[in-house]
């Protein structure tokens, strides 16, 4: 007998972040095998591959995955960028925690990615996440669910809570890094739905973007313990020189891609007894009608 069919989001991130990556997205989309994917569109590649973007319109998520660690804002930010490139993650964490971020010129930063993202989709996101899970930090979580709530969105898109129960967490690959981003996110989920904003409940796809004959079956375990509302994130894409340039994670995204085309895959959700939602809020409302 075949397990009852649970909905699951499986969202890919960095659409935008170089052709090869983008067009690798796509290409599960056009499958099937993708439920949602995250823009990152203060990158130069995102114009050029938004267009393409616009035909998934309605047929999966799409969101915007706020970007404040790679490549370079989309105007001036003389604290956070002083030379014009976003800085590493360990130094906007560092400066996060010690206060030492403009709440201004962030929100201000926000409400670009946004507008660049609505220009080019024609509609404001169906959620918004962050590129290394920057959207929880504290003097940015502040600044985005101010902006989102300025502009009308409340109840409109739903946010990613990178955080899961621990019992889930050491179920999986990569635990101590999934923990960490936990311990960044407490609170997370409360403030967004103190703003009327949903999010998903139940995190996982934690890598250490390793490839090899081991990628599918720890790929696989990300999909078990799942809460009740859950999400999967993913990183599949070609490689390409731009892709080189700008991410230390290359060699995975083609393994990751390969796998969620394959025939395994396929099988493995049907043996799982899983199917891919857009959002966590419609996992939620099949569970109820369920």
């Amino acid at each position: 007998m075949r397990p009852e069919r649970r909905p699951i989001v499986l969202c890919a991130d960095d659409y935008g972040l170089s052709a090869g990556v983008s067009r690798g997205i796509r290409a599960l989309a056009e499958a099937g095998r993708l439920s949602a994917t995250g823009a990152m569109t203060n990158l130069p590649a995102f114009a050029r591959e938004a267009p393409a973007l616009r035909a998934f319109d309605g047929r999966i998520g799409l969101g915007l995955h706020l970007t404040l660690t790679a490549g370079a804002p989309l105007a001036a930010m003389p604290r956070l960028a002083p030379a014009g490139s976003l800085p590493p993650l360990g130094r906007l964490m560092r400066m996060a925690f010690a206060g030492a971020l403009d709440g201004g010129e962030i929100a201000a930063e926000i409400a670009r990615q946004l507008d660049a993202f609505e220009e080019a989709i024609g509609r404001p996101p169906d959620f918004v996440d962050g590129h290394q899970h920057v959207h929880v930090l504290p003097g940015i979580r502040g600044a985005l669910l101010a902006t989102l709530a300025r502009r009308g969105l409340s109840g409109r898109l739903w946010l990613r809570d990178p955080a899961d129960r621990l019992a889930a967490i050491r179920a999986r690959p990569s635990a101590p890094k999934a923990a960490l981003v936990r311990t960044l996110a407490l609170g997370f989920r409360a403030a967004a739905a103190r703003q009327g904003f949903p999010t998903n409940r139940g995190f996982s796809g934690f890598s250490d973007f390793a490839s090899g004959e081991a990628f599918a079956p720890a790929f696989e375990r990300a999909f078990s313990h799942p809460g009740p509302a859950p999400l999967v994130m993913c990183h599949p894409g070609e490689v390409d020189d731009e892709l080189r340039a700008l991410d230390p994670v290359v060699e995975s995204r083609p393994a990751e891609l390969a796998y969620l085309a394959s025939d395994r895959f396929a099988d493995f959700l049907d043996r799982a007894g899983l199917v891919l939602a857009p959002s966590p809020v419609a996992v939620s409302a099949a569970v109820q009608a369920g």
